[in-house]
């Protein structure tokens, strides 16, 4: 099977004083293992939405997603919540660390709840601040950090248990370009050597161009773009 991700007739409301506003409207989407995916739109379209849905964030209103062939939201909010923890990387776009905590401990977190010893998930958590080029910045809490070395740590935490899919919301957003395309090019290599599937929600169409498929979202639906 080649698809790691599907949606069909995927529906989101949200409820209104007097009404209800539809932001996600019949969408169908499909992701190949290994695609590396951008999924474009002005603001309040629903690329947030969408990527809540996909990573079992939220549930949709209508329509069904399917991982790896399993109905997810079929199951339990245990299996879910494993899903997550087992098979789904998160980035945002405000690094969401843990401030009271070191980069080493923010990246163990994920594996603790994994039920892993702290001995094992530290040392695992030290080998991927390593892949993002932080290994000597792991006793360092987050606000001693600039905004490029935080989104490395997120992106260390996002991938420490080792997902099959990784989901990132604007992760250049809160960045200047430089250290952006930096961010970006981190994840490329990462989704490569890592054998990743991976969507990026953006805005940018400089973010855009590093993805080998690029979706926009417009009106509740989403549409594949030519090449950029």
């Amino acid at each position: 099977m080649n698809k790691i991700v599907r949606a069909e007739g995927l529906c989101k409301d949200y409820p209104l004083p007097k009404d209800i506003l539809r932001v996600l409207d019949g969408i169908n989407f499909e992701l190949d293992k290994g695609d590396f995916v951008a999924v474009m739109g002005v603001s309040g379209v629903g690329k947030t939405t969408l990527l809540n849905l996909l990573g079992t964030l939220d549930k949709p209103t209508e329509g069904r997603i399917f991982f790896d062939g399993e109905d997810i939201f079929s199951g339990s909010e245990k299996e879910l919540a494993e899903l997550r923890n087992r098979k789904i990387g998160f980035v945002f776009q405000f690094y969401h660390l843990l401030p009271e905590f070191t980069s080493l401990e923010n990246v163990s977190f994920p594996l603790l709840i994994r039920g892993k010893g702290r001995s094992e998930a530290q040392a695992r958590a030290l080998e991927m601040l390593r892949d993002v080029s932080l290994e000597e910045k792991a006793h360092i809490k987050p606000g001693k950090l600039s905004g490029g070395e935080q989104q490395r740590v997120a992106i260390a935490r996002a991938l420490v248990n080792e997902p099959k899919l990784l989901l990132a919301d604007e992760p250049t957003g809160n960045l200047d370009w430089k250290t952006g395309r930096m961010i970006l090019e981190l994840i490329q290599e990462l989704h490569q050597r890592k054998g990743l599937s991976s969507i990026v929600v953006t805005h940018n169409e400089k973010v855009a161009q590093f993805c080998n498929k690029v979706y926009m979202m417009e009106s509740g639906s989403l549409k594949l773009l030519p090449q950029l």
